[in-house]
């Protein structure tokens, strides 16, 4: 009888307050050891964007925005502030859709999402009103992912992926799920197409979203709110690691029915 196959996702507590400059592997690989947690070969460290950016530097304050004339135009159709619209402009490459009180928009990361993935949560800056602040994010999430993962392989002597997640609303559906805006180490996608089902029915369609998938369980783990734990160990994933990047999740724009 063959085993069963199981997934652990360990929310890895004592990960302080991160800053701009910060070490996150660093402090990740001591995290771990405070949780006495050992990386093992083919373990996956899933990391809440709010971190990456906040150690990138990627904090704004809106009073030193100046907004451009359609910025301030859109921001009362919306009813937003015109300096967070002036950010999500300079952050999208394509206004999608609008309507009073939402803007979705392709960031220029090729991911469509509200508000260009601009953050109000959970972002305190350094001076004035922690109502100005706002974080964007990474420049570059496949980077940082990669640039983490490196390190922390240094650390531990192994073989290692690391994922950048963000919380995603999605058409058709109501709420908002954990999704993968940055990976290295690990597949984007899983292509089961040509293999063959319990019945030997050949797959003729079926593509994983694995990334996504994994983002939404440790995204459960995180939480949402103030529960501090803004990074997950996840030992047994399932496919075979392998190079990859975010841009394989994004549909092509003439296979997009919807845009």
């Amino acid at each position: 009888m063959s085993k069963a196959r199981e997934l652990q996702l360990s929310a890895i507590k004592v990960i302080p307050q991160i800053v701009e400059g910060d070490d996150l592997a660093a402090i990740i690989f001591e995290s771990l050891h405070e949780n006495w947690k050992a990386l093992k070969d083919g373990d996956i460290l899933v990391l809440a964007q709010k971190i990456v950016s906040k150690a990138e530097g990627r904090l704004v304050n809106l009073t030193t925005v100046t907004p451009s004339p359609r910025a301030i135009e859109l921001a009362e159709y919306l009813g937003k502030r015109p300096e967070m619209v002036e950010m999500i402009l300079q952050e999208s490459n394509q206004v999608l859709r609008t309507r009073p009180g939402t803007i979705i928009v392709e960031h220029k990361s090729g991911f469509v999402c509200a508000n260009a993935g601009i953050d109000h949560s959970n972002v305190m800056g350094t001076w004035g009103s922690d109502e100005d602040w706002i974080l964007l994010l990474p420049e570059n999430s496949d980077r940082s992912a990669d640039q983490i993962r490196a390190e922390l392989e240094t650390l531990s002597g192994k073989k290692l992926g690391v994922m950048v997640i963000d919380s995603y609303g999605r058409a058709w559906r109501n709420g908002i799920v954990g999704a993968c805006i940055g990976l290295s180490g690990l597949p984007a996608l899983v292509d089961m197409r040509g293999q063959a089902d319990m019945y030997n029915y050949q797959m003729r369609v079926t593509v994983i979203a694995a990334a996504d998938e994994l983002a939404a369980g440790a995204s459960l783990m995180m939480g949402q709110t103030n529960e501090g734990t803004p990074v997950v160990l996840v030992r047994g994933f399932p496919y075979a690691l392998r190079e990859s990047n975010a841009a394989e999740l994004v549909r092509d724009k003439k296979f997009d029915m919807f845009r």
